[in-house]
């Protein structure tokens, strides 16, 4: 190890170390003497020590200070320490250990991606009503299951029955905790023993490595292929459907584009092709949507009431993707199929819980009044925003977020391009703008890694990313301004 570099090995908070770290080991005989070390005792009676038990407990205060001891004493013996912290000291380090320990692993965070629906960060927002109605069902019982009107048992389902039918179109509806268990336990109830039959280029794999031909296997179908990966033609699903059929699937694919020599069959066609041979036609639109996304400028996203009114006899989406609703999956469609499928026992296990339900029910209300719904939807919201509001607002941010950074680095009003995520419109973006972050010597990708990570560790952690030598913050999702200068005024940068 060269004399001017620390030793790996040390983990003393910055609060033991009075002196500047000595790099080379100390001599032993100029090592301060153990028997000085503070008694735990001694730290739980500093004011620092009563604080920590105050807000965390006495045993867990007396713990952290034992650690923070010990980190002392084996900094003491490896010759690291010229001098002993005080009690006040090690009563501070504990304190900090304790409050960086208390943090939620669930915390909440700046999407500063540029992806609107980002899987890892948890994808749609809610709105606030949505928010209001959880926290009502979490405060206090609901009729979740009991019928006011008849005092008796009632259907959960009931909650958002009636508002799924009208909005999409359908004879009846179901729900459970997300797409995937909805297309789970349709192919169960309908395939399970029988063959389902899929063109060969919707066998999609989406995150998670969630591939349809092992939920098939899953759910106890037999998969049958038909087509090419590129094309598909009608005679080829009219070829595979015999008497061991259980349903003809077809898969948006929502998360991937064939482009060039390509062939699909439309799913109106596809019903016509089903319904012949006396066979249900399952659509999987996987995100799906109950909005038109062109009213947003956006490039057309088929409606889950287009793909009813296409002739489906049941359609599974996603609610917590371009719905913006929390995670759950929907199964509409014909009655007497919905009715077979709540009777298969797979759905217990899958069901939703009140918080989602009263969540669920408040999201797709919204949705009654459309010309006032992508005000009101956070998801709609963000993705309507225009790339000179945004702009704007990276032009305001700029020098306060400069001026946190300090010179090493530069902060610019950077145009860029935003995505909604989670498997929509994977060709379509969006323009955006926000701030590129460099910095303000050599290129150094070593220092930007270093700033994105201490980005991570404030209070409200922001994520960004690192394109063209930049630590990008596209802004697009940014509606807390104060919030996030409060957060980055505790950044501690990277050395």
């Amino acid at each position: 190890m060269d004399a001017d570099t620390p030793p790996s090995d040390i983990a003393l908070p910055e609060r033991l170390a009075p002196e500047a770290p000595a790099f080379e080991p100390i001599a032993p005989e100029l090592r301060p003497s153990l028997r000085d070390l503070p008694s735990v005792d001694l730290v739980l009676r500093t004011p620092g020590g009563q604080l920590a038990v105050d807000r965390f407990g006495r045993l867990p205060a007396t713990l952290a200070i034992r650690v923070a001891l010990d980190e002392v004493r084996a900094c003491v013996l490896a010759g690291h320490l010229a001098s002993l912290p005080t009690p006040d000291h090690v009563a501070l380090a504990a304190a900090d250990a304790l409050e960086h320990g208390a943090r939620a692993s669930l915390r909440p965070v700046f999407n500063l991606t540029g992806t609107v629906l980002h899987t890892n960060l948890g994808r749609a927002l809610l709105a606030e009503e949505a928010v209001e109605a959880a926290v009502a069902a979490m405060r206090s019982a609901v009729a979740l299951e009991y019928d006011l009107a008849t005092g008796r048992r009632g259907e959960r389902d009931d909650h958002v029955r009636e508002l799924l039918i009208d909005l999409t179109g359908a004879q009846d509806a179901t729900v459970v905790n997300n797409n995937a268990a909805a297309v789970l336990l349709v192919l169960n109830t309908l395939g399970a023993g029988r063959e389902a039959v899929v063109s060969r280029g919707e066998l999609i794999e989406i995150g998670g490595a969630f591939r349809m031909p092992d939920i098939m296997a899953r759910a106890g179908a037999r998969l049958v292929e038909v087509g090419t990966t590129n094309r598909t033609h009608p005679k080829d699903y009219a070829g595979a459907l015999t008497e061991a059929t259980g349903l003809v699937l077809k898969v948006h694919t929502s998360n991937y584009r064939i482009e060039g020599f390509t062939r699909e069959v439309r799913a109106a066609e596809l019903a016509e092709i089903a319904h012949a041979r006396g066979v249900p036609l399952v659509n999987d639109l996987g995100s799906g949507t109950l909005y038109d996304l062109a009213r947003l400028g956006l490039a057309h996203e088929p409606t889950v009431r287009e793909a009813v009114a296409e002739g489906a006899d049941i359609v599974t989406f996603s609610g917590d993707k371009l719905l913006g609703g929390p995670q759950t999956g929907f199964i509409v469609g014909r009655a007497d199929l919905i009715e077979a499928i709540n009777r298969n026992p797979m759905k217990r296990a899958l069901r939703v819980d009140k918080v989602r339900l009263a969540a669920l029910e408040a999201t797709l209300r919204l949705y009654r009044d459309p010309e006032r719904l992508a005000a009101r939807l956070p998801t709609l919201r963000l993705l309507a925003r225009g790339r000179e509001a945004i702009a704007s607002r990276a032009a305001e941010l700029a020098g306060p977020v400069a001026e946190i950074l300090g010179e090493d680095f530069t902060v610019d009003v950077a145009l860029c391009a935003s995505q909604i995520g989670s498997g929509a419109l994977p060709l379509e973006t969006l323009p955006s703008a926000g701030l590129a972050i460099r910095p303000a010597g050599a290129a150094s990708g070593g220092l930007l890694n270093a700033l994105a990570a201490s980005l991570r560790d404030i209070p409200v952690p922001v994520i960004g990313r690192i394109t063209e030598g930049a630590l990008l913050l596209d802004l697009r999702c940014l509606e807390d301004e104060a919030g996030f200068l409060d957060s980055l005024s505790q950044l501690v940068l990277p050395a």
